[in-house]
């Protein structure tokens, strides 16, 4: 009796840890965590400079940089909802998106809505107690993404990808402003870059999931008018991003030489499409190496400016 006990509280238990592991996975799916966690770098990035360039210090400051990500986090964690809940019929028709919880009906749209609004609330408040620029900020990301992303031109334009990146830009803006006023070139330079950056990733994976774009009824690009504009237009934007580091040299030389060295990298690999044949392959390069890009790139300017951690 005492056995047959044990191993019901035995299979009890794995049932349960079975079932936290599936609402972790869910929850993280509903917030497409990868994208969620992107945001934080630009973000901490954006913070991390202010207090650089205001010659202030980590340590008199760790309170407002935890209010900042965990405010922001939770505004963007809201807006990605809001996507889920609105794209649900999107989602059932792509394959990288069949197990989003509003798709397993694991979570019911009421409830994702439902936690759409009170994150996407609770985030602001939050942020309120940073600075109201940076609310601001927070609030104009929402609204791009939600409202005019979302709601508005993904469904209906190839401008989708424009108006999407608009969104993501703002969150060096939030990092900069919870310090001091964003009406820096910096803060703006670092808008641009995110802004621009993120029109030839995004077409990279219009190229790789164009079928399933196209299954869904998304007008992205490549979808709308081919892999040979795409291919263009990729070059186009990359090429834009030369001249930002230019306008960063406050970042000193060697990270207006690396900035640089990555551009022309991506822009060599983007000429590339035009000579390759296998054109997902060519979307998969640009993919990675955007990626590497972003990373790199905002971390190298975090590492040329460490003396921001000395009180």
């Amino acid at each position: 009796m005492m056995e047959i006990k044990m191993k019901n509280e035995i299979n009890t238990n794995q049932i349960n840890k079975s079932s936290f592991k599936v609402m972790l996975a869910d929850i993280k799916s509903l917030t497409k965590g990868i994208v969620l966690y992107a945001n934080v770098l630009p973000s901490l990035a954006g913070f991390w400079l202010a207090l650089y360039f205001t010659g202030q210090s980590f340590a008199g400051n760790w309170d407002t940089f935890l209010l900042m990500i965990v405010g922001s986090t939770f505004v963007i964690a809201g807006a990605l909802m809001f996507n889920n809940w609105y794209e649900v019929d999107l989602d059932r028709e792509m394959d990288r998106t069949q197990k989003r919880p509003t798709v397993t009906g694991n979570f019911s749209l009421k409830t994702v809505l439902t936690l759409a609004i009170s994150t996407t609330i609770i985030g602001l408040i939050i942020m309120l107690f940073t600075t109201i620029e940076a609310t601001i900020y927070a609030f104009l990301g929402w609204f791009t993404n939600v409202v005019l992303y979302t709601f508005w031109s993904k469904r209906k334009y190839t401008l989708n990808t424009v108006v999407g990146s608009i969104s993501g830009a703002f969150t060096p803006l939030i990092g900069w402003a919870a310090i001091d006023s964003a009406f820096h070139i910096i803060p703006v330079a670092l808008f641009l870059i995110l802004f621009i950056w993120q029109i030839p990733h995004t077409f990279s994976i219009a190229m790789r999931r164009v079928e399933e774009y196209r299954a869904a009824g998304v007008p992205m690009l490549p979808v709308a008018y081919g892999f040979e504009i795409t291919k263009r237009q990729t070059v186009i934007y990359i090429i834009s991003l030369m001249p930002i580091p230019f306008f960063m040299i406050a970042l000193g030389p060697t990270f207006v030489i690396v900035a640089t060295l990555l551009n022309l990298g991506w822009m060599v690999i983007g000429l590339r499409g035009f000579f390759m044949k296998d054109d997902i392959r060519w979307a998969n390069l640009i993919f990675f190496y955007s990626l590497t890009y972003l990373f790199i790139l905002f971390g190298l300017m975090m590492v040329v400016t460490l003396p921001v951690f000395h009180p």
